[in-house]
Parts: structure tokens; C-alpha cells; sequence
């Protein structure tokens, strides 16, 4: 069986993205290399993960987002988080993130700084475990047909003018397109040649889950040391950094090495008396040239890896997948050139590039030093200043991100807003077919200009809003970015904006 898209890898990008295939009601195939979805390094408090503004809204927008919530790590009715749970977490004063373990407050954060922000029930950040939303997307893509295969990962990769050919798990398999989400070591990127570009790791990170003798020998907390970075969060879960330049990646770790380690770099006399798991890590930032070659392309890990420094890797992966879920569903279905897939790169290779900066100015911070303790200092003096607050919450929570599609409007390239339509649907709710929608107003707006486009080919309402933030239309693409607006009574640019971004990917229109 030939499918539409082979996907390599079904983490939660891989996952995503076969949902936005399946959905669009393309054929699907997820390879797998491991045999069975569970793991230790997916629970707590390995698997702790942070969701923010842009995966949230993704999730909203595909009816994902309760199924998701419901497993949430932290929820205000349960008090204390559990043990394990990251230590800026459970400050007493109400915490919104953190740059390189310099925390920012909530109440610091001036919200107002982005008007296009509607109330919504949508959340800025979600504390999940990665099981879970795996889980959840797993079930989803089941649902929609997707073949999800285990203990077959990629082997050998043949890429045709027509066709890729995959050998996987001792099986030969067809797709029209193939797929890299197979992770930081993609084999379906070194076997379609990708150039993968960046900088070398400066540290190895070790995490931790043991028993010590004495908890109480360690601070709680994230500390520089004069050997590198520890974080502790009782009662045994341990993040450690070794500016050995990663030498240690994926060595062996026994307790005897382990505690060796942990009193190396913490500089205290701490005991291990049994080690349950340990991984490594490095700041390695690298990331593709090019996300597409022929009919291979690349999303998540595979096509950009850095250090875990702040959480935004798999928000990254996840922004990818809807950027190129509906446009590669548009491109199978016949519905659009191929030409559509070049936006994927130009739109989501600069959000990689400045997630990759982010990560290296954090590891510019925790290096062992007097000048990086100064800087230090100095950041922290910043986040305790409105500005500097309201500056890393829009970085660390996703809401300034903004694609350049070429169009003055302050509103396009941005994230829709949640609008709340007279007859008490949201904008989260329009976009669960995975269409384009256009909302207008103003009735007396002159769409004649739009006047090509069937109404079943995208969603169109014409009914007033809440707060239409002064608009008088949009179009809103099937991943929820604006694609055109206009605030007054010219419609100029819709028609052109229509055949470029509203390509009908939805099963079904919402009535």
C-alpha cells in the first residue's frame, strides 16, 4: 500500500501532525522505532513538560486541549505540586517562568502590552506530563485512521520523483511524502543528506532520580557553582551541568560515578545510596538549512536540537507540525502547488533560529565565572522591572510570536485573536474542521473583491463580535494565524490572501 505521508516517529510532533493529516483526510503511516509508548523518561518527573500560548491555542483549535488539560501536572485544586516538580514552580509568590532559573513574577507582567489578546479560557502555560499528551494524540490520530506502527524504525530512506521508499522494521513502506520527526539523531535526515549547522555543546546535563542519605546536605533549588549547575528538587530528582564540552553524553552512569558527579559539581558531601534512572543531555544547538528536500521534510528535533533550558523544544516541534500539517495536506489533496511547503521553511526556519538563541544566551548565564555571575545578576535585576517581566513572558509564553506574511497589518502573521461571535461560538471553536475562516464584521465591507470563493471552500461568517478589536474582517488560516485583516471599509488583498492560505483541508465544513 502506497500512503499520502509516512511519518517517522510518533512522539508528540509526529503525533500532532498525523492528526492534521488525518484530519485533512489524507492516508497515513507513523513509524515508530520504540516497541511500546511508555517510559520512564516520559513520566515525572523526567517527563514534566511545559505547554505554552501557541500549543495551547493549537490544541483549543482541534478540540484537543480538554482531553489534555485533564492530565495537567499542576491545577490550583490540588495544591502542592508533586515531589520532583520543578523548585520555581513552588514559590509562594506566583511565578510566570524563568530565564536560566531567573524567575519572573506574574504580577510583574503587563498584559496590556498585547491588545490583540481577547479574554479567552485558553491559558498561557499548561504543565503537562509527556505520556499523557502523547497518549491524547495517539487516541486522536487512531481515530482518524492514522496507522501508528511500533518497533519499526527507519532504517534506509530512497527518495523518487514520485515516491520515498522507507525500510523500516524489516518492512518495505510507500509514501507520496515523507516526514522526519524521529528526534534529535533523525536517521531520516542524515539518510536524505540535510545539513544540519550549529554549535557544539558546551556542558553534558545529567538528570537524576535517586535516594539520598540525606536530602537536607542539598539547597533546593537551581545553583551555580564554581563547577558548573545544580538543581535539586527534593526528595531525589537532580539536574546537574558539566561544562566538560558534553564528553559525558550518553556514557554510563552507575551510582559510584553518579555521586562522584553530584559532589563534583554541588560541592557538597552528598550520598547516593540508590540511583533508579539517569539520562544525559548537552546544549548542542543545531538546526537544518533547509527543512525540505524533494519530498522529504523535517519537523521538531529533526530539524532543530538545543539544550532544554526553559522548556521551548517540543512547543517549537509542535508549531511545526501545525504550520506544515494543513499545507502539506493541501499539496496531497491537490488543492495547492508544492510551492506552498516553501512557506513552511520561511516561516518556521527564523522561530527556530531565535529559539536556538534563546538557549545558548541561557547557557551564556549558568557558566562557571565571575562575569556570567554578573550578567547574572544583572538579569535578574531586569526581571524584576515591569519591562524585563512583560519581555520574557512574551518570549517564554509564545504571545509575540508573529510570521512575516508580507502584509503591514499588525494583526496578520500573529496568532487570531479569540473572537466571541454574537451567537456565542469562539474563534478556537470555528477552526476545528481545520479550515480557513473569514469573519466579517461589517456587512458593509465590499467582499464582491472575494467574490471566487465558494462558501464551502473555507468558513464564512458575517455576524458581529464582542470586541472585534476595531476590525471590520479577517481571514484567519486553517493553523489560526491571521492571514488578512482590515479595519476599515477596503477589502483590498482578500481575494489574493483567499487563494494563497485558504485552501480547504477541513473534512467537513461547521455548519
Amino acid at each position: 500500500m502506497r500512503y499520502d505521508v509516512v511519518i517517522a516517529g510518533a512522539g508528540p510532533v509526529g503525533l500532532l501532525l498525523a492528526c492534521e493529516l488525518g484530519q485533512a483526510g489524507c492516508s497515513v503511516l507513523v513509524l515508530e522505532q520504540a516497541a511500546s509508548p511508555e517510559s520512564p523518561l516520559k513520566r515525572l518527573p523526567f517527563g514534566l513538560r511545559g505547554l505554552n500560548a501557541p500549543t495551547l491555542e493549537a490544541l483549543d483549535r482541534r478540540g484537543l486541549l480538554d482531553a489534555v488539560a485533564a492530565g495537567q501536572v499542576l491545577k490550583p485544586e490540588k495544591g502542592p505540586p508533586p515531589p520532583g516538580t520543578a523548585h520555581w514552580l513552588s514559590q509562594p509568590r506566583r511565578l510566570g517562568g524563568h530565564f536560566a532559573g531567573i524567575p519572573f513574577a506574574l504580577d510583574n507582567v503587563d498584559s496590556g502590552r498585547w491588545p490583540w489578546r481577547l479574554p479567552t479560557p485558553v491559558g498561557t502555560q499548561m504543565a503537562v506530563e509527556l505520556q499523557a499528551l502523547e497518549a491524547v494524540l495517539a487516541e486522536r490520530a487512531q481515530v482518524l485512521g492514522v496507522v501508528i506502527l511500533r518497533g519499526a524504525g527507519v532504517q534506509d530512506v530512497r527518495s523518487g520523483t514520485d515516491q520515498v521508499q522507507v525500510e523500516a522494521g524489516g518492512q518495505s513502506f510507500r509514501g507520496r511524502w515523507l516526514v522526519g520527526c524521529d528526534g534529535g539523531r533523525s536517521t531520516v535526515r542524515k539518510q536524505c543528506g540535510f545539513t544540519f549547522a550549529g554549535t557544539d555543546p558546551e556542558f553534558t546535563g545529567h538528570s537524576l532520580s535517586a535516594e539520598l542519605e540525606d536530602p537536607t546536605v542539598l539547597s533546593p533549588g537551581r545553583h551555580i557553582t564554581a563547577q558548573g549547575m545544580c538543581n535539586f528538587n527534593p526528595p531525589g530528582t537532580i539536574a546537574l551541568a558539566d561544562f566538560d564540552g558534553g564528553a559525558g553524553h550518553r556514557q554510563p552512569l552507575d551510582r559510584d560515578t553518579a555521586q562522584a558527579l553530584l559532589r563534583r559539581i554541588s560541592g557538597r558531601d552528598a550520598t547516593i545510596t540508590t540511583l533508579h534512572l539517569a539520562a544525559t543531555w548537552t546544549d548542542g544547538a543545531r538546526q537544518a538549512i533547509a527543512y525540505r528536500r524533494g519530498r522529504v521534510l523535517l519537523a521538531g528535533d529533526a530539524a532543530h536540537v538545543h539544550s532544554p533550558l526553559g522548556g521551548q523544544g517540543l512547543n517549537l516541534g509542535l508549531g511545526d507540525a501545525m504550520n506544515l500539517g494543513w499545507k502539506l495536506a493541501a499539496v496531497v489533496r491537490g488543492d495547492a502547488d508544492e510551492a506552498l511547503l516553501d512557506t513552511y521553511q520561511a516561516e518556521r526556519h527564523p522561530i527556530g533560529a531565535r529559539v536556538l538563541e534563546w538557549s545558548r544566551a541561557q547557557v551564556a548565564l549558568m557558566r562557571p565565572g565571575a562575569g556570567s555571575r554578573a550578567l547574572a545578576a544583572i538579569v535578574a535585576d531586569l526581571a524584576e522591572a515591569r519591562d524585563g517581566a512583560t519581555y520574557l513572558a512574551e518570549r517564554v509564553w509564545g504571545v509575540g510570536q508573529q510570521l512575516d506574511l508580507g502584509q503591514a497589518h499588525p494583526l496578520v502573521g500573529r496568532s487570531t485573536p479569540d473572537f466571541l461571535l454574537a451567537d456565542g461560538r469562539r474563534m478556537g471553536e470555528l477552526l476545528r474542521a481545520g479550515q480557513a475562516v473569514l469573519l466579517v464584521f461589517d456587512a458593509a465591507i465590499p467582499c464582491s473583491e472575494a467574490a471566487d470563493i465558494e462558501r464551502t471552500r473555507i468558513l464564512w461568517i458575517e455576524q458581529p463580535a464582542v470586541d472585534s478589536l476595531g476590525l471590520s474582517a479577517l481571514l484567519v488560516r486553517p493553523d489560526g494565524n491571521v492571514a488578512w485583516a482590515s479595519d476599515g471599509a477596503d477589502a483590498t488583498g482578500l481575494a489574493q490572501a483567499v487563494r494563497q492560505w485558504g485552501c480547504p483541508v477541513g473534512r467537513e465544513a461547521i455548519a
